[in-house]
């Protein structure tokens, strides 16, 4: 697990207060990342930022123009903060990304690849979002990938399930947290 890091993607405040759905989500998440760090393994957070007046932000872009129709992803405003029960410690790193995969627009592939990298565990909020789009980018530069289907959240629980169930696996080890947590306890 030397090269590993688990990514913490998009679990931001106003996502979760659209998303969580009272399953204990955020704690699941949380012991994810305490799991992780107790195994050294580097927590990497990463968040969807679009600068006032979305210059980046093309109307062809349907997901992104709703956003901002509704008012999210600004930098700076609350609501784009990572949520304050799983907020980064000191020595975590967070980054920005413009789109919907970890990878676009950011400087993740480098934060990566400085770090020595090549295994990555997925959790995040949107399953159908950033979990799809940072598994595809990923799975296509070569990383090793682990997805916590239950460090995962979508709106729709059945698209959840589809993907989890029937997709992911196809492309990567798809492990509750538990069973992950076991797997990466120091010995």
């Amino acid at each position: 697990m030397a090269n590993s890091a688990l990514l913490v993607m998009d679990v931001q405040r106003d996502i979760v207060d659209i998303a969580d759905d009272g399953s204990g989500y955020l704690p699941r998440l949380s012991r994810a990342i305490d799991g992780a760090r107790a195994a050294g393994i580097p927590v990497i957070y990463v968040v969807i930022e679009l600068r006032p007046g979305n210059p980046e932000v093309s109307p062809r872009n349907r997901v992104l123009t709703a956003a901002v129709r509704a008012g999210l992803f600004t930098e700076g405003d609350p609501g784009t903060e990572i949520h304050h029960d799983i907020a980064p410690r000191q020595g975590d790193v967070v980054v920005a990304k413009r789109r919907g995969s970890a990878f676009s627009g950011s400087d993740l592939d480098l934060v990566l690849r400085g770090r020595g990298i090549d295994s990555l565990v997925l959790t995040g909020i949107a399953t159908s979002g950033v979990v799809l789009y940072t598994l595809c980018q990923a799975m296509d530069l070569d990383f090793n990938l682990t997805v916590l289907p239950d460090a995962c959240l979508d709106t729709d629980p059945e698209v959840h399930r589809f993907l989890t169930e029937k997709l992911f696996p196809q492309w990567a080890d798809v492990i509750a947290v538990e069973d992950w947590l076991k797997a990466t306890a120091p010995q």
